[in-house]
């Protein structure tokens, strides 16, 4: 299964579009590396925008922290009702369907608005488009 590049866009008007995400997120000013597959992209986050997602082209090129899953795992976890362990990051995290690493202090200030940013994407119909 393939996430396509239009999906991880879609995050960024999702959030956006969201009032109370953008006010939850106002003291969130940072780029974290989302992975998918062997795929990474550079979050831009500015005051609880998504300012830009960009496909890390360098090596060097990283993030505040990095949420890193395989293709199958994030569109389960986008599906409008997941299954158990894949409906929420810290419930992917000890069956070892994610990986977190880096700086986790922003991460964990601001947990909430992290989480429901990664779950934007979760509506109905969206993940069918996509594979």
């Amino acid at each position: 299964m393939a996430v396509s590049y239009n999906l991880i866009q879609s995050m960024q008007r999702r959030v956006n579009d969201n009032p109370a995400l953008v006010h939850r997120g106002r003291f969130v000013s940072l780029v974290f590396l989302l992975g998918i597959d062997e795929r990474d992209f550079l979050v831009t986050i500015e005051r609880g925008r998504i300012t830009d997602i960009a496909p890390r082209e360098l090596a060097t090129s990283s993030g505040c922290f990095t949420i890193r899953a395989q293709a199958s795992t994030w569109l389960e976890h986008w599906k409008p009702v997941p299954v158990r362990d894949y409906h929420d990051l810290f419930s992917m995290l000890p069956r070892d369907l994610a990986r977190i690493d880096g700086n986790l202090l922003p991460l964990m200030q601001n947990l909430q608005y992290f989480k429901d940013v990664l779950a934007s994407v979760r509506e109905p119909g969206v993940c069918n488009a996509a594979v």
